[in-house]
């Protein structure tokens, strides 16, 4: 007589009354007596073969012939189902990895210096946050693999964020994944770089040799995949010592298209509080804004931490437009219009563009080599300055293209 023997347990994704589009996946390798499915789900009657279907796919993909599976659901998507089933397989000792179909076409790269007013934070261990956030019409979406994962969940957010992007759309946002602190970033490049998000961000960056690290790991992986589009860097400082290596970070490969702060971590390693004001941080803003100018990339300022005080993200919006940069982060949806808002050139502005610019097209026309305005003589800066309100003003929804 055989006796089936279990061989190893693993276990995924979370457990309770509250999940939402989420789900529990138990698996138990055994010797021996194939696949036994058990799932559990309020949506069993309708979708439980479906269910069943996709686990015995995730399984056969990984090699796992016999094991015992228990799903509690709680209305996962079948990107999110598999990629529970994959990390709780891979727990109990199960090699390879089992991505889904690709459902959502690869864009194609965004271009380097496409607008960045708003980019969206979205935990990579939590699916019910990413499914619908391209409807908030944020600019960037960040599928974070950091701060936002607990660490004894990093594995199984790398594999949740990796079927993310074969799976979601995103509503034209740029696409943005957030990986670990180095050394254990290079580990998500791994799972994530033949995906080809649009932009990598680098928590943490003090050196330099930090981001080339992370090209270097981009550049083998694309090679080895036969990847042939480029992935931009945006290195995140959050430190004093970033703050001074700001423009060799900000120069340190081609790649690199914009510079941003996390001033939650940098007023820590200086010692003083954050303040809704932002004067502790003005010196550490402004360098990094100034670096990121003269590297040729953007400047995008960090979060506002208070997802209720609407007037003071406003504010802060504009004091950071008016220090130099061009966007910043979003933690919740509601702070996307406000964010806009804030990055966006006022009617002052915009009117004394426009006669900026049509002086110069009156002057371009006629063949005249000084643009004048009224009494005053207008420099190139000044007229290169007005078509660059212009242009934010028309991607604002201020002025019809």
């Amino acid at each position: 007589m055989n006796v089936t023997e279990v061989v190893s347990t693993g276990a995924a994704g979370p457990t309770g009354a509250d999940v939402r589009s989420d789900g529990h996946v138990a698996v138990t390798l055994k010797d021996s007596g194939g696949l036994d499915i058990a799932v559990q789900s309020k949506v069993g009657a309708l979708y439980g073969e479906s269910i069943q279907r996709t686990v015995a796919e995730v399984l056969g993909t990984l090699g796992v012939e016999h094991a015992r599976v228990e799903i509690d659901d709680g209305g996962a998507l079948p990107f999110v189902l598999a990629a529970r089933v994959e990390a709780a397989a891979r727990r109990a000792g199960a090699q390879g990895t089992a991505p889904p179909e690709r459902t959502v076409p690869y864009s194609g790269p965004t271009d380097r210096k496409r607008q960045r007013r708003s980019r969206l934070y979205l935990p990579g261990g939590q699916p019910k946050f990413m499914i619908n956030a391209g409807l908030h019409h944020p600019d960037t979406v960040i599928l974070d693999l950091e701060d936002s994962v607990h660490p004894s969940e990093k594995d199984a957010a790398r594999i949740l964020v990796r079927n993310t992007l074969r799976c979601v759309d995103f509503m034209g946002a740029e696409v943005m994944v957030r990986i670990n602190q180095l050394p254990l970033g290079l580990e998500d490049l791994d799972e994530i770089v033949p995906e080809q998000p649009h932009l990598i961000l680098i928590p943490k960056v003090e050196l330099p040799e930090q981001v080339k690290a992370v090209c270097e790991r981009i550049a083998a992986i694309a090679k080895k995949r036969k990847l042939g589009h480029p992935i931009w860097i945006m290195p995140i400082i959050e430190s004093a010592l970033g703050v001074e290596n700001a423009f060799a970070i900000a120069t340190a490969d081609d790649s690199v298209v914009a510079l941003t702060i996390g001033l939650e971590d940098y007023t820590a390693d200086i010692g003083v509080p954050r303040t809704p004001e932002g004067t502790e941080s003005v010196y550490a803003r402004t360098r990094l804004a100034n670096a990121a100018h003269a590297a040729g990339i953007q400047a995008i300022d960090s979060v506002f931490s208070d997802v209720a005080d609407m007037e003071g993200l406003l504010a802060w919006a504009r004091m950071a437009r008016a220090l130099g940069f061009e966007g910043m982060g979003c933690i919740h949806p509601r702070q996307i219009a406000p964010t806009h808002e804030g990055f966006a050139p006022t009617d002052a502005e915009i009117e004394k563009a426009r006669k900026v610019v049509a002086a110069f097209e009156d002057a371009q026309a006629k063949g005249l080599g000084v643009v004048s305005l009224g009494t005053k003589m207008i420099d190139p800066p000044v007229v290169l300055r007005a078509q660059r309100v212009i242009a934010q003003a028309k991607a604002a929804g201020r002025l019809e293209s």
